[in-house]
This record gives C-alpha cells, structure tokens and sequence, in this order.
C-alpha cells in the first residue's frame, strides 16, 4: 500500500515533471498566462497521462519492440483526441484559449517519458497511479504559475478581482513572465528539497 502511495505522490514533488524534471516546458510557458489556462492544460495531461499509461501497460505485452515508440504515440494521440473533442464540446472558452496546445499534447515529452520508463515496465493499476501522481504535479505547477503570474500581471486569479488591473505588471502576462515565475519556483522547490534533507 505504502508502495503505491509513493509511486502517487513522486510526481507531485520528489519527481515534479515541471519543477523538478524539466519536462513539458512548451506549454507550461505558452498556457499559464491565467491560472484558469493553466489548470485546464494540466486536468487535459493528467488525462491523457492516466489513460495513455493504462492503454500501454495493458497492451505492452502485444506491442512489437520495433514499433514500440509509434505504437505509444497512436495511443497518446487517441487520448489526445478525445479531450480535445471533449473540450471543443463543453469548455470552448478554453478549449479557444489553449488552442493549439491541446493537439500538441500528443508531443509532451512527460507522456512519452512515462510510457517508455514506466507504463511499459509495470501493471496497469500501478501506471494508472503513476500517471494520475504526474497528472497531479503537472496541473498544480501549471496552475500556481498561472495563478502567480495572473496575479501580478492583472491582480487576479481564476479572474477573481484582488487588486486594481491598472497596478499589475504586464510583464508577468506576456512570455518574459513565465521564465521569470518558473525560474522562482524552480528555486523555492529546490530550496524545500534541500532543506528536508
């Protein structure tokens, strides 16, 4: 039990895909200008984590070595497509929002990355959790830096007014912002890392 929690909560902060790993930067940058943007970029990956990584773990056995990589990428891509149908249906302002970066899913290197070192090694219960726990950690970076960055570039968060626009930085909406947020977070994550040892 305790096995399976671990693999849970790894991707939350020990093994962060997004403060601690490096990965998946293209949309972490492109989408956090609002905390809203950056949450329904990460509950899209999350899907698309656990899912992909179930699909593979219960396929791997029939997958042939020499198109392995291509095979996972069908299956990444067909959960892709499903939350984007899904989303053009029941969320347009944000499905408009995220635009392309929601077919560009399919090219996250975090889901390729899972699929190759984890899903295709493991059952399928134990890679559902892992890809859930990266899910997890992937939509909260996500979304404390859109909140961060909405915040002192508009004075709010998930539109939620706490001080007047005209006192925000415009500098935290646009694309130097999103270097600048990440690259704090980057810092405090690694500072809580070091300081629990």
């Amino acid at each position: 039990m305790s096995k399976n929690l671990n693999i849970l909560t790894n991707g939350i902060l020990k093994e962060n895909p997004v403060l601690v790993l490096l990965l998946g930067m293209c949309p972490t940058l492109g989408t956090t200008s609002s905390a809203i943007n950056g949450f329904g970029m990460g509950i899209a990956t999350a899907f698309v984590l656990v899912c992909s990584n179930l699909g593979i773990s219960l396929l791997k056995n029939f997958i042939p070595d020499k198109v392995r990589i291509p095979a996972f990428i069908v299956i990444i891509a067909s959960f892709v497509t499903v939350v984007e149908m899904l989303m053009q249906a029941y969320t347009p302002p944000l499905y408009e929002s995220l635009g392309l970066f929601i077919p560009l899913i399919v090219v996250n290197c975090i889901l390729l990355a899972r699929a190759e070192s984890f899903a295709s090694k493991n059952s399928p219960f134990v890679s559902a959790l892992d890809g859930l726990g990266m899910g997890i950690g992937f939509t909260l970076a996500l979304t404390i830096l859109g909140s961060v960055r909405e915040f002192l570039g508009t004075g709010k968060i998930f539109d939620f007014t706490i001080y007047p626009e005209n006192y925000g930085l415009l500098t935290f909406v646009l694309a130097p912002g999103a270097f600048i947020v990440l690259g704090f977070l980057i810092v405090t994550v690694n500072k809580l890392k070091t300081s629990k040892n």
